[in-house]
């Protein structure tokens, strides 16, 4: 009975501990799907002094040459920056003959990566982006992208015309890109500096390098904009999007002409092409080799009479072509009327002259007779 009672006992126990690890394996999924997503509202915490009392053992600098156009503006906003680095503890530096912007660490820095967003800042304004914008680098959820697109094509007029493509009509398709990726985007030159999130400057990358290849942004922004609609639902967190995303298919409209005359490739062969025969050879293989001096001029006469003889008979010809007279076309003979649709004229007579009697106010037929028969009676009484 013993016996019985502990196999039963570790059955139950088996059982608890089946249940046991199947709840585990369910929180653990839950866990994992909740880790991918960021809480909102979340940040995380600044780097303070405290995190580091002692500061850094070596200092770190960085220098950036900037174009000769940017000056006035950078000697105007440079109280500015000096203020906004000083806040994080670095020195900085404006060099007008050289034409350069040094950052570098002091003793009081705390913060070991602050040095190099600060590297960041002077970079953004030496391509021209305002300082407004690039202050906000030194934030710690910014970043930013310096694309470098002045070797992606060779051909100088093909490059203006794509870069102006990315900016748009009156700059309609960059702030269209900056809509959906929530960055800051400046074209200048021969780069495109972003300043934004990491996920929206992923975004921005592939845009500009995709058209730079020749691929309309267009079609990238239609894709960012699903992409945004879909985020918005929590259902498909978890789910592929490829099924709502367009896939557009690069389509060759432009067709290559093909010329009139093709040139067809000759078969390579080792030997030489055959010796062209010569006269001697000809008149060889058709006996005029072997006959005399007044043979042959006598044969040439002949050849040359029957020549003409052709050339006479196609003038002739020729001639006679202008008294040929042409094909005339068949006569169309007159087709007779059907006697069921003949006109009775003599009707149409009658019709008439009443018709002329009644405008011309004539009295009627049968008072005309009567008249008539009096006046004669008259006469022969008379008579």
């Amino acid at each position: 009975m013993a016996t019985s009672t502990e196999a039963g006992s570790e059955g139950a126990n088996s059982a608890q501990t089946n249940g046991t690890n199947k709840s585990k394996k369910k929180q653990n999924k839950v866990d994992e799907s909740d880790l991918l997503t960021v809480p909102e509202g979340w940040k995380e915490k600044p780097f303070t002094q405290e995190d580091n009392p002692r500061g850094l053992l070596e200092g770190s600098s960085f220098a950036t040459l900037f174009p000769k156009y940017r000056e006035a503006y950078l000697k105007e906003c440079w109280p500015l920056v000096q203020k906004a680095l000083g806040d994080c503890e670095i020195k900085a530096t404006l060099d007008l003959i050289e034409g350069s912007m040094t950052v570098s660490t002091s003793r009081k820095t705390f913060d070991p990566y602050v040095i190099i967003r600060a590297r960041d800042l002077i970079k953004l304004l030496a391509r021209s982006v305002p300082f407004e914008q690039a202050v906000r680098i030194l934030q710690d959820d910014m970043a930013c992208d310096i694309i470098k697109i002045g070797s992606l094509v060779r051909n100088r007029e093909r490059f203006v015309k794509r870069r102006q493509r990315l900016i748009g009509p009156k700059g309609s398709t960059l702030k269209a890109l900056e809509l959906l990726t929530s960055c800051y985007v400046m074209v200048q030159g021969n780069t495109v500096s972003a300043l934004g999130p990491y996920n929206g400057l992923k975004e921005v990358r592939k845009v500009v390098l995709d058209t730079m290849k020749n691929v309309h942004p267009i079609y990238n922004i239609k894709t960012l904009m699903i992409k945004r609609e879909l985020s918005k639902d929590p259902e498909l967190r978890m789910q592929s999007w490829e099924r709502f995303l367009p896939n557009f298919k690069h389509k060759n409209l432009s067709k290559r002409k093909e010329p009139k005359k093709k040139t067809v490739k000759r078969v390579y062969t080792p030997f030489p092409p055959p010796q062209p025969e010569s006269q001697m050879d000809k008149e060889l293989a058709t006996g005029e080799f072997f006959l005399r001096e007044s043979q042959k001029r006598r044969k040439k006469l002949e050849e040359i009479k029957v020549k003409q003889a052709e050339a006479l008979t196609k003038k002739q010809e020729e001639r006679n072509k202008a008294f040929i007279p042409p094909e005339e076309n068949p006569a169309v003979k007159a087709k007779r009327a059907p006697t069921e649709t003949k006109i009775d004229i003599e009707a149409i007579k009658d019709k008439v002259k009443k018709a002329k009697r009644k405008k011309l106010g004539a009295p009627p037929v049968n008072k005309v007779a009567e008249t008539a028969s009096a006046s004669v009676k008259k006469k022969k009484k008379r008579s």
